[in-house]
């Protein structure tokens, strides 16, 4: 997966120069964005491309060299314009108007099989307008890291952002943490959109009101057309705006309090919750100091300059709630602001609801149980999960090999290689025991595949990101690597 730097000019069309490229984002107008060059680097090694991708982009990978990722994705050649997007946001709580894409661009726009509009956004692509005293670049641990963090993401069935590519460049970087020069790197993000919570929040500090309409009905077009399907029309012919927008508001609320739920059954600390972390699809991204929660603790804090653990695991869910109401903020000038607190109000119900879903279907439950014993199962989980600290991952994949049709005649046999005797396991036996009783029979082996969907046997935790590297970083050993994102599948 290792390409040599070449220059040659490829003999046959590359099929990424060839897609039908669209221009969505550039019909916005350069209120909303700055034209940038790419940067130019010593070295192009492809150390990762995702098959996976090609097909939804329509490709067959097998047609598609490292050659022609290369070329598209570390020369940056057949494409213009680039495109860095103009966004603020509150970070740590704090409004920060110092923002934008500072060492990346929405490098194109296409339109998958699926019918969805596709962004590539670069990652350590050079200085743009907003790169300030940074050098735009992405180290190439950062760049290992996040095509982890998104591969496994999407194997726990978070809606997530991927990586299409990653190119080392052969720059030597400095960083304020690290005692010596790290490597360099360059990435693709692939994902459903760039607009951000903070690219609203721009154009209110500025006082726009006019482009944060234009805005709203440019994201509602392209990322939730059936408002426009659905909508009533008035005598005029055209649809209700206000009612539209509303339940755009509304559908958002929806889709955050279901990705958070999302994260937090998937054991995962995003630790930079930012508004300007936050995109307008509800799709995570953006992965920085991430972690995987090694047991569960709420208090557990993924970045270390989180001094006071704002962004910690458990406060996730409070924290996009508080983003989505700081968000109220600018579509006031589009959006009736009770229809916005009303839609808002449900944030809880929705995320208990998903949050319930996935933990149960953790434990091999399908959602046709009854909520009583349901809730209370989940609540015991959780609390055994606590006082045993048993590693969060762990757990699942374990409860997942030994699941058995035999516990659903005697408590006692449920998951009895367990490490503890305390009360509060035989509680969670019976509980466990009491809710397979609603299970037919010849539903058992659908629990078992529930379980391999939602648990898998590797989940990367902070040490195993770290051997990885010490891999690369010390013998320039890509394999372990490789075979991680391989195993990360299972």
């Amino acid at each position: 997966m290792t390409v040599a730097d070449s220059a040659q000019t490829p003999k046959r069309a590359n099929p990424f120069l060839s897609l039908n490229l669209e221009t969505a984002l550039e019909s916005l107008g350069e209120d909303y964005y700055d034209i940038v060059p790419a940067a130019e680097f010593p070295q192009h090694l492809l150390r990762f491309r995702n098959d996976e991708l090609l097909q939804k982009l329509g490709l067959e990978p097998s047609t598609v060299t490292d050659e022609d990722f290369i070329e598209a994705f570390g020369y940056f050649q057949g494409v213009r314009p680039f495109l860095a997007l103009r966004y603020h946001g509150y970070q740590f709580g704090e409004y920060n108007p110092n923002l934008g894409d500072g060492r990346g661009f929405v490098y194109a726009q296409v339109r998958g099989t699926d019918g969805k509009l596709y962004d590539f956004g670069t990652k350590g692509s050079g200085r743009t307008p907003y790169s300030r005293h940074a050098d735009g670049r992405l180290t190439l641990k950062g760049g290992v890291r996040e095509v982890l963090a998104a591969e496994m993401l999407h194997r726990m069935g978070v809606r997530t952002s991927r990586c299409l590519s990653l190119v080392e460049t052969g720059e030597q970087l400095w960083r304020g943490d690290e005692p010596s020069p790290t490597r360099s790197s360059v990435m693709i993000r692939f994902s459903e959109s760039h607009i951000r919570f903070g690219t609203f929040e721009r154009l209110h500090y500025l006082g726009r009101k006019d482009l944060i309409a234009k805005l709203l009905d440019w994201v509602i077009v392209h990322y939730y057309p059936h408002l426009n399907d659905t909508m009533p029309p008035l005598l005029s012919g055209l649809g209700n705006p206000k009612e539209k927008y509303a339940r755009f508001y509304q559908e958002l609320v929806q889709r955050v309090a279901t990705l958070t739920a999302q994260w937090m059954a998937a054991g995962f600390c995003h630790a930079v919750l930012n508004t300007d972390n936050m995109s307008i699809t509800g799709e995570s991204f953006d992965y920085g100091p991430f972690a995987f929660i090694p047991t569960y603790n709420l208090k557990f804090t993924a970045a270390y300059f989180d001094y006071y653990g704002r962004y910690s695991y458990g406060n996730q869910p409070a924290i996009c709630r508080w983003n989505l109401q700081m968000l109220q903020v600018p579509l006031k000038a589009a959006i009736n602001e009770a229809d916005m607190e009303a839609a808002l109000e449900e944030y809880y119900e929705h995320y208990n609801r998903e949050y319930r879903k996935l933990m149960l279907s953790k434990l091999g439950f399908g959602e046709e149980m009854p909520e009583e014993a349901a809730t209370e199962l989940v609540q015991l989980t959780l609390q055994l999960l606590g006082e045993s600290q048993v590693e969060y991952p762990e757990f699942f994949w374990q409860l997942r090999q030994q699941f058995s049709p035999e516990w659903r005649e005697k408590s006692d046999c449920i998951f009895g290689t367990l490490e503890t005797t305390s009360e509060l396991f035989e509680s969670w036996q019976q509980a466990y025991f009491h809710l397979l009783q609603f299970v037919a029979t010849s539903d058992l082996e659908q629990m078992r595949e529930r379980m391999a969907k939602y648990n898998p046997e590797t989940v990367v935790l902070r040490p195993k990101i770290e051997a990885i590297w010490e891999a690369i970083a010390q013998e320039d050993n890509w394999q372990p690597f490789y075979d991680l994102l391989t195993q990360i599948k299972a």
